[in-house]
């Protein structure tokens, strides 16, 4: 994967980002799971000797749990302080397929931690979730009213870490979750470099989610997953100092997101040379819906291609906490939002979003609430190719006189096709100040009637080389009750009807 070159120094306002990867436990004794009669024929369950082996690392102040070349089947297993896990090539941890043999709990898991200081997960190993056979199993036991449901929450995740310190997951493959492949809670110095992640098997298999966490570095992750690939949330504390580069994210839902849940909010976040690709929902989606506040978020060198829609910011009300969302730039993105069938489409039956192909594309949006914008956001050096929806609008497709009709929907759950087709291809902002496009470029590979951008309630919006490569038949700028706009070094293209189109009471534009 080739990616974007990385310069330091632009990034120096976090005070105390980690730059580089904690390094694994480096002083005890190596405790060989074999020793302990570990079968590894993946047929035997080897819990017991598995736990005896992780005991007795931690009984001797710390050491290495190794798994040598084989299948490993087990239950849950409790980390404890001082032990990491190691997995050499050829060996895999099988997570058992029958529900009942995972402890309930909040650490409903196959490898759990909770309050423990240096840990980590390493090798050139592989764990497997058996995700299908798990979520079956679950399924049939809520069936049988064992368990009183099936959803996410009641099945197990590979990994479920929690009020931990020094933790460090490497190297090491996770494959076929049965809910979200790993969830890292409450967690201070997380490093979790050079993983992959296989799970696209079952409905709600997040790649990896980071809650609440801080000093976090995640760098050269490969993730493909039925959920959301790489995502923030903040159920409690909000996630701050978090350094995310060199990763590769394909997601049957959203790649990079921050939310839903977003309760402590999200601070100081870096995210860089990102590859996204064959991406259902949004490629960058950021939210704050559940109060909590968003600030010094920054996103850059992000490839993006075939994508449903490359980006969504929203800040919303789900639960009647209204939070704020300031101080975002996302830079040096190209991005083809092209209308065509994913790459991926045939992956999966398990989930609905993934056999369904959305004929009309989402338009990018940044959307705040009445009274509650969303502020500062800058867009800086960004390309982006749509497919266009053709140049005569359906009945249900929005003009002009649409604007005042577009839906709040201000407690309904993000995402970027939540508002149906919006009246603007490439941008749409509403409940919005501050906002600067600096050097942006928009391209239809075919045609689409409508305006690239459409400012509708908002505030101090800034373009600055806003090129627009392509014009439908309505405007290409619409800004409807705008208070204060400033527009230069941007033209129409030659095919436009007209540039700009102001509306209601819409005033101090300058420009272009």
């Amino acid at each position: 994967m080739k990616l974007f070159p990385f310069s330091a120094s632009i990034f120096g306002w976090v005070s105390a980002l980690l730059t580089f990867a904690a390094p694994l436990l480096a002083n005890g004794a190596t405790f060989n799971v074999r020793q302990y009669g570990a079968a590894g024929d993946g047929l035997k369950m080897d819990t017991l000797a598995l736990q005896q082996a992780i005991d007795a690392a931690a009984n001797a102040g710390g050491g290495t749990v190794l798994f040598p070349p084989g299948r490993y089947l087990s239950a849950s297993l409790d980390l404890k302080s001082r032990v990491t896990l190691q997995l050499d090539e050829g060996a895999t941890l099988l997570g058992s397929p029958h529900r009942l043999d995972y402890r309930a709990g909040k650490l409903l898991s196959l490898l759990r931690a909770d309050q423990l200081q240096d840990i980590g997960i390493c090798g050139k190993g592989l764990i497997d979730g058996q995700g299908i056979l798990l979520a079956a199993d679950t399924e049939r036991l809520s069936k049988e009213k064992k368990l009183a449901n099936a959803k996410e929450f009641s099945r197990p995740m590979i990994i479920s870490f929690r009020n931990c310190t020094n933790v460090t997951i490497r190297d090491i493959t996770l494959k076929d979750s049965a809910s979200w492949v790993q969830h890292y809670r409450d967690c201070e110095h997380l490093t979790v470099e050079n993983i992959k992640v296989r799970s696209i098997s079952i409905a709600n298999n997040d790649g990896i989610d980071i809650n609440g966490c801080v000093h976090v570095v995640m760098r050269g992750c490969d993730i493909d997953s039925e959920d959301d690939g790489i995502c923030l949330k903040s159920d409690g504390q909000a996630c701050d100092d978090v350094l995310v580069e060199n990763c590769r994210v394909r997601s049957s839902c959203n790649a990079l997101k921050f939310g839903t849940s977003s309760v402590g909010g999200f601070k100081n976040v870096i995210c860089r040379n990102l590859e996204i690709y064959d991406t259902y929902e949004d490629a960058i989606a950021l939210h704050i819906v559940d109060g909590g506040a968003m600030e010094n978020v920054r996103i850059s060198r992000i490839k993006i291609t075939d994508s449903q829609n490359a980006i969504f910011i929203r800040l919303g009300n789900r639960k009647g906490a209204i939070g704020t969302l300031r101080g975002v730039t996302i830079s040096d993105v190209t991005a083809e939002i092209l209308d065509r069938p994913r790459a991926s489409m045939n992956k999966l039956q398990a989930s609905e979003v993934m056999t369904k192909h959305r004929p009309t594309l989402i338009t990018s949006s940044i959307v705040g609430l009445p009274g509650h914008p969303v502020q500062d956001v800058t867009l800086k050096n960004i390309t982006i190719v749509y497919g266009g929806v053709g140049n005569t609008p359906l009945p249900t497709h929005p003009r002009l006189d649409y604007l005042d009709k577009v839906p709040e929907k201000a407690k309904i759950y993000p995402q970027g096709s939540m508002f149906g087709v919006l009246p603007a291809w490439g941008f749409y902002c509403r409940h919005a100040e501050g906002i600067k496009f600096d050097n942006v470029t928009l391209r239809v590979q075919n045609k689409d009637y409508r305006p690239a951008l459409v400012c509708d309630d908002a505030r101090n919006i800034e373009l600055n080389g806003f090129h627009v490569e392509s014009a439908g038949s309505e405007p290409v700028i619409v800004l409807n009750d705008v208070q204060g706009a400033t527009i230069r070094n941007s033209a129409a293209p030659a095919s436009a009807s007209s540039f700009v189109k102001t509306m209601g009471s819409t005033r101090d534009v300058q420009g272009p």
